[in-house]
């Protein structure tokens, strides 16, 4: 051990090793910590949004704002109107199925979208409840639509997102969305699908554990490598 850090020749043989092995787990847990720190701020918002859903519901606003109203918990007094748009959806434990987009009229003579709910794929065809009702739910901007994302067949009501401009221009309503969290009366075979948090992705915890563990790997690597030049094993 005396003579490894006292003759030249050796330390001048691991010195390569050990900063590149001590820089590259430096760099790797600082990538972990700073996910750790991302996972404590993602989980501060989704505990806001979560906060928001739940909130006291209030009446529809006039002026929106959907950078300020996003969430923001809804009752509507009105009148659901005939026709539906139908966007495919997968359910979990229920498998395959359509959400039910229908016109409603306020009180007031407002007309928006109105996210209904779930029903099994072959329930399409089935006569959907018209009239009054009082519904509260949340008002949403949803973002379903990614590059793979098909575009809707309109002519065929069938859609895969829900592009609220186009919806609202088929349904003449105001290009806004309720998404319906219950309603009076009961809407029979529909069940709501009432926005959360679910749908947020929060994967910052597997990435640090990803970062860690690369850096526990890229220390033991140097281990190897260091032990390797030192007992003359690597030229």
């Amino acid at each position: 051990m005396v003579r490894l850090f006292c003759s030249g020749e050796p330390v001048k043989r691991i010195l390569a090793p050990l900063l590149i092995g001590l820089i590259g787990a430096a760099i790797l847990v600082a990538l972990g910590t700073w996910q750790l720190q991302r996972l404590t701020w993602k989980r501060s918002v989704l505990s806001e949004i979560e906060a928001t859903i739940s909130g006291a519901a209030a009446p529809l606003p006039r002026l929106m704002s959907p950078t300020d109203q996003k969430y923001m918990p809804v009752t509507l007094e009105g009148t659901v109107e005939d026709g539906a748009l139908y966007v495919l959806v997968s359910v979990k434990k229920r498998g395959a199925g359509w959400r039910v987009i229908s016109p409603f009229t306020t009180e007031e003579g407002r007309r928006v979208l109105l996210d209904r709910g779930f029903i099994r794929t072959d329930k399409k065809s089935a006569l959907r409840m018209t009239g009054s009702a009082s519904v509260e739910g949340n008002l949403h901007w949803p973002d379903d639509r990614n590059p793979s994302t098909p575009d809707n067949d309109v002519a065929g009501n069938i859609w895969f997102a829900r592009d609220l401009a186009q919806m609202a221009e088929v349904l003449d309503t105001e290009p806004l969305l309720v998404v319906a969290r219950s309603m009076s009366p009961v809407d029979s075979g529909m069940t709501p699908l009432p926005v959360d948090t679910a749908g947020i992705p929060n994967d910052h915890l597997q990435y640090a554990i990803t970062w860690f563990s690369l850096a526990t790997i890229w220390i033991l690597m140097t281990g190897v490598w260091i032990r390797r030049r030192t007992t003359g094993m690597e030229g």
